[in-house]
């Protein structure tokens, strides 16, 4: 047994095994993991950003719009793994193993795909950006935005924004997926003035609208 200890939320373990474990929901932001097992986990709705989970193993968990923003995943195992509506920005993929990983709706932005192993996106609708894309955003909705983003909650969520304080073009895609630009700008003003409690994932704003709508 390695040294085994938390930090508010986020893991510090070291070559343990965490099998068959619901992480659902967990923030596991700047979580620091060495050769560790999660074989066969939950981890939908987790946010790994800013987070180190090196040489660990991960085959068949579930990354249901899991969010690892900025998350070093070197040499780490999903083999056999789901991801669905999942965004990985600025991965380190060095060496990860996807072998027979499934990818549904995942977005990878900024993160090198050639480091990985049998990292295989073909007849899927992932899809790959080298940088974040450009968008036409109308002047209503850029407000809306903005104006959301005044919510202390939101603000401290990152995840409408970018490092460098700009609109994050990714994040809002993935919006427009899910409602039209109408039903967007209103949920966004509701959600400036009503949204309470602590989040850590987009998929939180997507239940807050759809829930308040």
């Amino acid at each position: 047994m390695g040294k085994n200890h938390s930090v508010r939320n986020n893991f510090v373990y070291n070559n343990i095994e965490k099998k068959d474990k619901n992480f659902m929901y967990k923030n596991l932001e700047r979580s620091n993991c060495y050769n560790c097992n999660f074989s066969r986990s939950n981890f939908d709705y987790v946010t790994f950003r800013g987070a180190h989970f090196k040489s660990c193993v991960f085959s068949d968990c579930t990354f249901k719009w899991a969010e690892f923003i900025g998350t070093n995943l070197k040499n780490s195992d999903f083999k056999d793994t789901i991801f669905e509506n999942a965004i990985f920005d600025s991965v380190n993929l060095d060496g990860a193993d996807f072998k027979d990983a499934e990818f549904k709706n995942t977005i990878f932005l900024n993160s090198d795909l050639t480091k990985a192993k049998n990292l295989s996106i073909k007849n899927s609708d992932t899809k790959v950006f080298s940088e974040m894309p450009e968008m036409e955003i109308s002047e209503d909705l850029q407000i809306a935005i903005v104006n959301a983003m005044k919510n202390k909650y939101v603000k401290a969520a990152r995840v409408l924004d970018t490092k460098d304080g700009g609109i994050n073009i990714i994040s809002l895609m993935i919006l427009l997926e899910n409602f039209d630009e109408q039903t967007l700008i209103k949920g966004l003003n509701i959600m400036k003035a009503e949204l309470n409690c602590d989040f850590y994932t987009l998929s939180y704003i997507v239940k807050f609208l759809k829930n308040n709508m």
